[in-house]
């Protein structure tokens, strides 16, 4: 009997913990209904990553579709947090899958100054120099990847070898 009091109390209090902290995460006192800049940054992410799979089925306007919106995101979560460099990273994603070219530039730089050996900025970065034809620049962010034994390298040394 002591035995299955003492699992009940344990039970029943890391219950009440668990769900006093989920709580606590997910409710803010800023007035912003509950968004954090952590669960703005996911819920773009996952849009991203939907818009990517689109891509590859050549479903261009949708895909575009789902960047503007994980843009949005980024955008948001960004005005809440301006030190991420994984926010900063996505904004320029979404930027260059739209269009934005410059604007991508610029917050891939941004993302830089806080995180210089980031490796999804320094791909990224590369990707857009190679996008606008100065593919020396996108060398340098190879020269940054280079090491790393990472995908980011194999992806962006394989795109710059093509073009």
């Amino acid at each position: 009997m002591k035995k299955l009091t003492k699992f009940l109390i344990i039970f029943f209090t890391t219950a009440l913990f668990h769900y006093s902290s989920v709580y606590a995460a997910g409710s803010s006192s800023s007035g912003s209904g509950g968004y954090s800049d952590d669960n703005l940054y996911k819920q773009g992410k996952k849009l991203v990553l939907r818009a990517k799979k689109l891509e590859k089925k050549n479903k261009a306007e949708k895909a575009e579709q789902l960047y503007l919106k994980a843009l949005s995101k980024f955008e948001k979560a960004y005005e809440k947090n301006k030190k991420s460099a994984d926010i900063l990273n996505y904004l320029g994603y979404t930027l260059r899958k739209t269009g934005s070219f410059k604007k991508a530039e610029n917050f891939y730089l941004k993302g830089l100054e806080l995180d210089a050996g980031h490796l999804g900025i320094n791909e990224y970065l590369g990707e857009l120099y190679v996008q606008t034809n100065r593919i020396e620049l996108a060398k340098k962010r190879l020269e940054v990847l280079n090491g790393c034994k990472c995908e980011e390298y194999e992806e962006l040394k394989e795109l710059i070898e093509n073009n």
